[in-house]
């Protein structure tokens, strides 16, 4: 029962911190958003400039992920069981202060894949806490999937693996695109509310005062005229239905909202994010001036998207010479519609066709620049599906480590036939001291 109590448990922080690591480490920069939102919590802002929370980002990627494959295969018992006793010793109890207080209505822990309320995530820690434990106390109960031997294989793949994954993340754009927003998706479509959808409960208590005696009533025992009103207040008792997309808004410089003529349009719309044009990258100002220019002669729309002031804006001017209109939209809403600063987003009658981060965006060749959208490669959604992507880790990752595996279990196999085999022939030597 020990030895089950262990390896069950073994199991279970296995598969929570690979989860928890790979989809950190497929999008770091969402990572760095939310730790930018505790540092702003606990008032360390100064503290945790961009770069430093990139790279704390990957860091805790690869940790999680690491310990998660390790304890898998029982490597290093003793210091796996330990290191993830100690990090759910510092998260249980700071999970448990956001139940409380929530000041984060998320934790993050799963990103944007698994979203669970801070209840919901203390609860999962307190479980594997409890896990962590019961694997601490009986370490050497672990069975163990690759002899001590190859370990090193599985400890240095790994840790490669999981930095390649989230040094792509950074470069392109997610491998995979957990938000309302992804490839595929159609924006007008997140923001509808079903009919029969859970409506919001809103309670209103009202301060009224008789004969110098202030009481609170409600709606159900709101006395008579004889009470003068104080005050009122409103609380939200039942928040009900909230739609995946529910702060998309575009408006103009002139503060005109056109979110409702973008997202209608049957043609093709380019949208260039920047949720902060002072510190956008401005290496590709070249190709995305072509881009405009490409989408003048064609007769399709493009829009600068920022959350920056006009001094900002004015200045990106001054900076590119872009020509482009620039619409005011939420800072958070545009680092939720692609991770890149800029990044490209291609619409079509409010379906996402297409996203490129700044790194990698679309170049029209000039043997191509007379050809529409709907004739190119780009003006299509992508034929890589989601499965084929998963299927594409499998090959890189899991397939190589279950090979070695299986051929760690059969030359230790071997061995002991062998062993066994030279008992028998020789049965006196194992009398010899």
């Amino acid at each position: 029962m020990k030895k089950l109590a262990v390896n069950i448990s073994r199991l279970l922080l296995a598969a929570v911190f690979i989860v928890s690591g790979f989809v950190k480490a497929v999008d770091p920069m969402g990572t760095q958003y939310k730790l930018e939102d505790y540092a702003a919590v606990l008032g360390l802002s100064a503290l945790l400039p961009s770069l430093a929370a990139v790279v704390l980002s990957v860091a805790l990627a690869a940790v999680e992920f690491c310990l998660g494959v390790y304890m898998l295969f029982a490597i290093r018992r003793r210091l796996t069981s330990r290191l993830m006793l100690l990090m759910l010793c510092v998260l249980t109890p700071l999970t448990l202060w956001l139940s409380l207080t929530n000041p984060i209505t998320d934790c993050g822990c799963f990103g944007d894949a698994i979203i669970l309320t801070n209840w919901q995530t203390f609860g999962k820690n307190v479980v594997l806490l409890i896990a962590a434990i019961i694997v601490v106390c009986w370490p050497e109960k672990m069975v163990r999937f690759i002899s001590q031997s190859n370990q090193w294989i599985v400890i240095n793949y790994t840790a490669l693996f999981i930095l390649a994954v989230a040094g792509w993340s950074l470069y392109y754009l997610p491998y995979f695109d957990f938000r309302p927003y992804h490839i595929g998706a159609n924006i007008r479509e997140g923001m509808v509310i079903p009919e029969d959808a859970e409506q919001p409960q809103f309670e209103t208590t009202f301060i009224l005062e008789k004969d110098g005696q202030q009481q609170e009533f409600t709606l159900d025992n709101y006395p008579d005229s004889t009470w003068t009103f104080v005050d009122s207040r409103t609380v939200q008792t039942r928040q009900g239905y909230v739609p995946p997309i529910h702060d998309f808004t575009i408006l103009t410089e002139e503060g005109d909202d056109i979110t409702d003529i973008v997202l209608a349009d049957t043609s093709y719309t380019m949208l260039l994010i920047a949720p902060h044009l002072e510190d956008a990258d401005d290496s590709q100002l070249d190709v995305i001036n072509e881009l405009y220019e490409y989408t003048l002669q064609h007769d399709y729309s493009f829009y600068c998207l920022t959350a920056s002031t006009e001094r900002g804006i004015d200045r990106w001017r001054d900076i590119t010479g872009a020509e482009y209109p620039f619409c005011n939209t939420d800072e958070t809403t545009l680092k939720t519609v692609i991770r890149s600063n800029p990044g490209l987003v291609l619409l079509k009658d409010g379906t996402v066709i297409g996203k490129w981060s700044y790194n990698n965006l679309p170049v029209i060749d000039e043997s191509q620049w007379q050809l529409p959208l709907d004739r190119q490669e780009i003006g299509h959604i992508p034929s890589e599906s989601a499965p084929a992507k998963v299927l594409r880790i499998i090959l890189w990752f899991v397939l190589p480590l279950l090979l070695l595996t299986i051929a760690d279990r059969l030359w230790a196999w071997s061995r002991w036939l062998r062993r066994k085999s030279k008992v028998l022939e020789h049965p006196e030597q194992t009398d010899t001291p």
